[in-house]
C-alpha cells in the first residue's frame, strides 16, 4: 500500500455522502456532550481524507466498505471538488481545535463546528456539496484550472447548454 498522498477520481457519491453523515454524527455529539477533543479526531479525518482518500480514514473506510454497498449501486462523480470540499471540512475542524485549544474560545469553537454540521448535513441528507459549489465558483473564475477536472468543465458545460 503506498504512502504517496492520492484521491480518488471519480469518487462514488454514496460514499461521500455517508462520510458526510459520519461527520454530522460526529460534530453533533461534540457539541452536545461538550466533547472539543473531537474536533481533532475530525480534523485528522478530514487530513487523512484529503491526502489519501477514504484509504486511511476510519469513516471513509466505514463509508466506501460498508455503507455505500448498502445503499445502492454506485454514482460516480469527479474527485477533484469532493477533495476540495474535505479541504474546506479540514479547514474548518482545524479552526474549530485552535479555537477549543490554542484560544480558549469554546463558544466560537462549537460555533464553528455548528456551521460544519449544515454543511455536511446538505452534503449527507440533500446531496448537496457546499464544498463543490465553491470549486465550481473558483473554476469559472479561473482560480482553479479547467485542467484540474476537465470532467467538471463537461459536466458545467452540458448544464449551461441545456
Amino acid at each position: 500500500m503506498s504512502l504517496h498522498p492520492s484521491f480518488p477520481n471519480p469518487v462514488n457519491e454514496l460514499a461521500a455522502r455517508s462520510v458526510a453523515g459520519l461527520v454530522v454524527l460526529t460534530s453533533v455529539l461534540a457539541i452536545a456532550a461538550q466533547l472539543p477533543w473531537l474536533s481533532i479526531v475530525l480534523a485528522v479525518g478530514f487530513l487523512l481524507r484529503v491526502l489519501w482518500g477514504p484509504r486511511f480514514d476510519p469513516f471513509g473506510q466505514l463509508a466506501t466498505k460498508v455503507i455505500a454497498p448498502r445503499l445502492g449501486h454506485a454514482r460516480l462523480v469527479p474527485g477533484p471538488p469532493k477533495r476540495f470540499a474535505q479541504g474546506m471540512g479540514t479547514v474548518f475542524t482545524t479552526v474549530a481545535a485552535l479555537l477549543f485549544f490554542a484560544l480558549d474560545a469554546t463558544t466560537a469553537g462549537y460555533a464553528v463546528l455548528g456551521v460544519l454540521v449544515v454543511a455536511a448535513s446538505l452534503e449527507a441528507f440533500a446531496g448537496f456539496c457546499l464544498g463543490c459549489q465553491v470549486f465550481a465558483l473558483l473554476m469559472r473564475a479561473g482560480v482553479i484550472p479547467e485542467s484540474v477536472c476537465e470532467d467538471c468543465s463537461d459536466i458545467w458545460a452540458r448544464r449551461a447548454a441545456a
